[in-house]
């Protein structure tokens, strides 16, 4: 367990910087959208009203600047051993798979990237934690035991980890406040497992994120103000594979994203062309579509119509439960 007066700080500054750069950066960027059109219908209110999307970039903006807080603290001050390059190393993946989902919601879906290179861009966008051969190349296999797969952890399991990630992150989404909740909900736990567990870079990492995620949920939360958007999702999901990966929690990290994993099968029955809204009502709530392909579609189905508020509430309690599991598996050493 890390702990001490000085690392205390050190993290408060981390997560200060993030918060406040997000906050402060979030409502301009807003009006900038706004003004040239940079916005997306939001499918879950009868109206349909335009919001501003590429909410993903203040979030890279805190989470960028926290960065640099991060390693003029750990390098220039150096009262914590610090790994420098397989930090970069996780962040550059984690800004590149940003940078693409910045792409994809500028040029949109139909006419720039399409499925099969949402799969294909963020194994080149792995090539940073490949180099540095982040990780272990421990594993434990069924039936074999522990062993040592050498380079192929790097050159096989790693970008197959970013990109899994990023994608799958990318299926549950369409709600506000849903992403970013999870994601919150998520690296937090990350966060917590790589303080117990010593792991100084990935601990530095989720504060980061952190910070930027709980500032947006302010603009996010319903009624949106703002959407995440690809920009979003894609790098929300590549930092808990990079997070995973040099925190040398895999399985937590696996096991953790239980949910997307489900929505992956629910979508995958209809070849991921479906997407997770429900069907807006007059009277303000939401029911299920005829066919379910999400999580969000069976909540509604199973719950009845409710709110858009309360959907994303049950989601996220659910991810809570799933949280809390997985981080008592781990402390008691059941992983």
């Amino acid at each position: 367990m890390l702990f001490s007066f000085e690392f205390g700080l050190a993290v408060l500054a981390v997560f200060l910087s993030s918060f406040l750069v997000t906050f402060l950066v979030t409502p301009p960027l807003i009006r900038k959208m706004s003004a040239r059109g940079l916005v997306g219908k939001d499918m879950n209110k009868i109206e349909k009203p335009e919001i501003p999307e590429l909410g993903g970039i203040p979030i890279l903006l805190g989470a960028a600047f926290a960065v640099s807080v991060s390693i003029f603290i750990f390098t220039y001050v150096g009262f914590l051993d610090f790994d420098l390059p397989i930090f970069l190393a996780s962040t550059l993946t984690i800004f590149l798979v940003g940078f693409i989902g910045i792409v994809d919601d500028l040029v949109g879906w139909k006419k720039g990237i399409r499925q099969w290179q949402h799969a294909l861009f963020p194994l080149f966008a792995a090539l940073p934690l490949m180099a540095v051969q982040a990780g272990t190349d421990f594993v434990v296999l069924p039936f074999f035991g522990g062993i040592s797969i050498g380079i192929l952890y790097s050159l096989l399991l790693v970008p197959i980890g970013i990109t899994g990630a990023s994608n799958a992150f990318n299926m549950l989404a369409g709600f506000n406040g849903l992403e970013a909740g999870l994601g919150l909900i998520i690296i937090t736990t990350l966060s917590a497992v790589a303080f117990f567990d010593g792991r100084t870079e990935a601990l530095l990492l989720g504060i980061a994120i952190i910070g930027a995620l709980l500032a947006f949920m302010k603009f996010n939360w319903f009624p949106a103000k703002v959407f995440g958007g690809d920009s979003l999702t894609l790098m929300i999901g590549a930092s808990v594979a990079a997070i995973s990966i040099i925190g040398n929690m895999e399985k937590v990290g696996i096991s953790i994203i239980a949910l997307h994993w489900i929505e992956l099968a629910l979508k995958g029955r209809k070849k991921f062309q479906t997407e997770s809204f429900g069907i807006p009502q007059k009277n303000g709530l939401l029911s299920a579509p005829k066919e379910i392909t999400s999580i969000p579609h069976v909540v509604l189905r199973y719950f009845g119509p409710m709110h858009e508020k309360k959907v994303v509430k049950i989601i996220l309690g659910m991810q809570f439960v799933v949280a809390i599991s997985v981080f008592t598996l781990f402390y008691f050493n059941l992983f």
